[in-house]
């Protein structure tokens, strides 16, 4: 051995540094740890928690599409590639559902793309329309993925109040006069998760105006166009007149047909943003397994009466909740549509802890998660939203544990 390596031979290395890059310390950091952490401690410790955190449905889809899929697996052709921007017939069957149900006409060729998840399909439209020095406005209490998104694609975000519609509009056109450079995307969700927003035809309308008067790009988070209640029936952005000119919408089958873990969704409207997005994902993916595009061909043929009823479970669940907390005095509002109910915390409780804190209790006190709007943005604090994923008599007894957790906990601060 050589004299120098001897002479390094006492002398420590510096331990390896592994640097992220920039873009990942630019994400805000993740609201739900907390709460996920002491979950998972409570499940291991064999509590029975009622889970109202996420809107992960827990109903599976139908027979006929899971022996569809049974069926497509033992075809050995489907064990290939498959195309990264999904089988024509999948394609074809989503516009022929458009048209159905929307009254919009889409070139299955060049206006479909299917995507792994209408997640990942947005989370690569954005990487394909923003870059540095880009910006987006969101709604705000926003779902993560909209801002994470941009974020992850170098750009800025906005977030603008979504509870008052005119207000969200004049906001934009506001933003789109003062801002230099002037935004480059907007990002809208309805139904709105978190906060169930709901909105009629005549919106569309309005933001396909502000967005041609300002040059804006559109992209429509559609995740709950399935599954809504009381005869309301939620507008598709694409059925405004130019919507295609100026933007896409995403959908999906995780709710309304129950195959969240399938990861279906869809990205329909501008021919242009399509191709971006395809060009994204020809780089990252080789499109999804065969069988389960097949499955959902089925499923989206066969399966508006499985649809209808699974709506129809949901909107029990809603009002079996809803009424069990407006019995406890808590202000909430029955939403139109989606799969959570947007509960406003009781004043007195609010004086007294951050809706995490309030959220962590629940959990801690009465095995109850739910999700703090805290973690939806600044504009979510002092709310919880609820997932309605559990059936009525655990959402009653949830509801019954929360009582019983404010009271022990009301007593708690008396005797302190």
């Amino acid at each position: 051995m050589s004299d120098s390596a001897h002479s390094h031979g006492d002398q420590q290395d510096p331990p390896f540094e592994v640097q992220f890059a920039q873009r990942v310390y630019r994400l805000p950091p993740y609201m739900f740890g907390r709460i996920n952490a002491l979950l998972y401690e409570k499940r291991v410790a064999g509590n029975d928690v009622i889970d109202m955190g996420m809107g992960n449905p827990s109903d599976p889809p139908a027979d006929y599409v899971m022996e569809k899929m049974c069926e497509a697996v033992k075809d050995v052709r489907n064990h290939g590639y498959s195309k990264s921007n999904g089988i024509r017939n999948l394609r074809r069957e989503v516009a022929a559902k458009y048209l159905k149900k929307y009254g919009v006409r889409l070139d299955p060729e060049s206006e479909v793309m299917v995507c792994l998840g209408s997640k990942e399909g947005f989370s690569h439209m954005c990487l394909a329309m923003m870059g540095p020095g880009d910006t987006a406005i969101v709604p705000a209490p926003y779902f993560p993925v909209h801002t994470y998104a941009v974020a992850l694609a170098s750009g800025n975000v906005i977030s603008l109040d979504v509870a008052n519609s005119e207000k969200f509009l004049s906001n934009i056109a506001y933003t789109c006069e003062h801002l230099y450079p002037k935004p480059k995307l907007l990002i809208i969700c309805y139904p709105h998760n978190p906060s169930t927003v709901t909105v009629e035809p005549e919106f569309f309308v309005d933001v396909v105006k502000i967005a041609k008067k300002y040059g804006l790009m559109v992209i429509s988070d559609f995740a709950y166009a399935d599954v809504a209640f009381d005869g309301y029936k939620p507008p598709s952005f694409l059925s405004a007149p130019g919507a295609s000119d100026v933007g896409v919408e995403f959908t999906t089958m995780s709710k309304g047909y129950n195959m969240a873990g399938w990861r279906v969704g869809f990205c329909a409207g501008n021919k242009e943003m399509i191709r971006g997005l395809g060009t994204i994902k020809g780089y990252y993916d080789y499109g999804m397994f065969q069988a389960i595009q097949i499955a959902s061909i089925i499923a989206l043929r066969e399966g508006d009466a499985a649809v209808e009823a699974q709506s129809l479970i949901y909107q029990s669940r809603r009002d079996a909740l809803v009424d069990g907390l407006v019995r406890l005095g808590w202000d909430v509002t029955p939403p139109r549509a989606g799969m959570f109910v947007w509960a406003k915390i009781p004043e007195e409780w609010q004086k007294r802890m951050s809706t995490m804190d309030f959220a962590m209790m629940l959990l801690e006190k009465g095995d109850v998660a739910v999700s703090p709007g805290s973690g939806f943005g600044p504009s979510g604090e002092g709310y919880l939203r609820l997932s309605l994923v559990e059936n009525e008599n655990r959402l009653r007894q949830a509801v019954r544990q929360i009582k019983g957790c404010l009271k022990e906990a009301e007593a708690e601060s008396i005797t302190a």
